[in-house]
């Protein structure tokens, strides 16, 4: 499965976005925390958390997992103690509503089965892996073998999108190709055509810290 825009490294805004108009009332209810306008150490959380500041968000903050980190973007303007408080609510919103981010080869075997049980007879799968070297694609599939390989990009996905480029590349395990038959099967998912959508929207949001940085 094919991404449907250039791809770069970032944003997930689909994910966690917050108004910063909505940060006060956050704020209020974690009082005592200290904070400086320098990069913020956040003891509370396991991965590592890159901040990232832009001047042309004004409103808007956002959170996303990028491989192994959380990346969170925040307009210039906001520093001190709102900066510090506004990154771990964010934070604490990834880990808590997106843990499976990290799930294991083993975990997305499992979930590969569950999908060509449900929509996908005939599919041979013997091995599902997340892969770094993908940057223009989702995924790929290997008839002969029955291997499959999803992008790390789509580890902080919602479960329906994963679930969708699942039976997509399950569909190319019987038909190695993007033919009528293909397509019925890959579209016994009932989702599949709002998972493109959603994906062509994702990418555009990745490449945009790409583009705000030149």
């Amino acid at each position: 499965m094919t991404t449907g825009a250039p791809l770069g490294s970032a944003t997930q805004e689909a994910l966690f976005a917050l108004d910063v108009a909505e940060a006060p009332a956050t704020r209020s209810r974690r009082r005592g925390r200290r904070g400086s306008d320098g990069p913020v150490a956040l003891v509370t959380s396991t991965p590592p958390v890159e901040i990232r500041t832009s001047k042309r968000r004004r409103k808007t903050a956002t959170a996303y997992w990028s491989e192994e980190s959380i990346v969170v973007v925040l307009p210039a303007h906001v520093r001190g103690t709102a900066k510090k408080e506004l990154v771990d609510w964010l934070v604490d919103r990834v880990l808590t509503s997106r843990p499976r981010s990290r799930a294991s080869d083993e975990v997305l075997f499992e979930r590969a089965q569950t999908m060509a049980d449900r929509y996908v007879p005939g599919a041979r799968c013997l091995s599902v892996r997340w892969v770094t070297n993908q940057a223009q694609r989702w995924g790929s599939a290997t008839a002969e073998t029955g291997d499959i390989r999803l992008s790390d990009r789509l580890r902080g996905v919602p479960d329906w999108v994963l679930d969708a480029v699942l039976v997509h590349e399950l569909a190319h395990l019987v038909h190695p190709d993007h033919s009528a038959a293909f397509h019925a099967l890959a579209d016994r998912y009932p989702r599949q055509a709002e998972a493109s959508l959603f994906l062509d929207g994702f990418a555009l949001g990745l490449e945009a810290p790409a583009r705000s940085a030149r």
